[in-house]
């Protein structure tokens, strides 16, 4: 559950010029409330505290991120492959871990998986409203296939490639690199987790 410490007068002013719908507080200690995309924004004295789903956005509106550089790290995990699968997914900007998360997508290939990861994390970093992303992974197939160097047999995948292609178009800048996996080992482990949750 993110805190973000902030004036919160000017925050609610924030909120209110982007369309957020504000309300009064439902206690004494509450401010006021925001509700925008299955999240809500709770206001006290000097932070405001979001919870719900889907964040991002509304944590960016009262951060006042406007653009900005993420590092993106994605991996798949499937048990079976195909099988039970998983996604996981890590943020990091200059002040540290933005956000991070790993579920479970059904039952999928690994490299299915692996494309699943890097499309959900591409919608988090594009919810969270940064304009540039470096994003790496350890799936060298998915890597290529996506900056062209590969062909794309399998229809779905080559439909995932399309879905991460849009994505990508959605910032001014971004580079997508194959890293090793000891350098993606946090997007790994929740990927994982997730599976060993289920």
């Amino acid at each position: 559950m993110p805190v973000i410490e902030c004036d919160v007068d000017a925050a609610r002013d924030q909120l209110a010029t982007a369309g957020v719908d504000i309300a009064e507080g439902n206690t004494d200690h509450e401010r006021w409330r925001a509700t925008h995309g299955g999240a809500t924004a709770v206001a006290y004295d000097d932070k405001v505290v979001v919870q719900g789903e889907n964040t991002a956005a509304l944590e960016a509106m009262l951060r006042g991120d406007e653009g900005g550089r993420v590092h993106v790290y994605f991996d798949g995990a499937s048990r079976g492959n195909p099988g039970p699968a998983s996604v996981g997914y890590v943020l990091v900007d200059d002040g540290g871990i933005v956000a991070e998360g790993g579920e479970t997508i059904g039952r999928a290939t690994n490299n299915q998986a692996e494309y699943a990861a890097l499309v959900k994390a591409l919608e988090v970093a594009t919810d969270y409203g940064f304009d540039e992303v470096h994003v790496r992974g350890d799936s060298e197939l998915i890597v290529k296939q996506v900056r062209g160097e590969w062909d794309t047999n399998d229809p779905d995948l080559r439909e995932q490639r399309v879905r991460v292609r849009e994505l990508l178009m959605n910032f001014e800048n971004w580079q997508l690199e194959h890293v090793p996996r000891e350098i993606n080992d946090r997007a790994d482990q929740l990927a994982n987790d997730a599976l060993d949750d289920a």
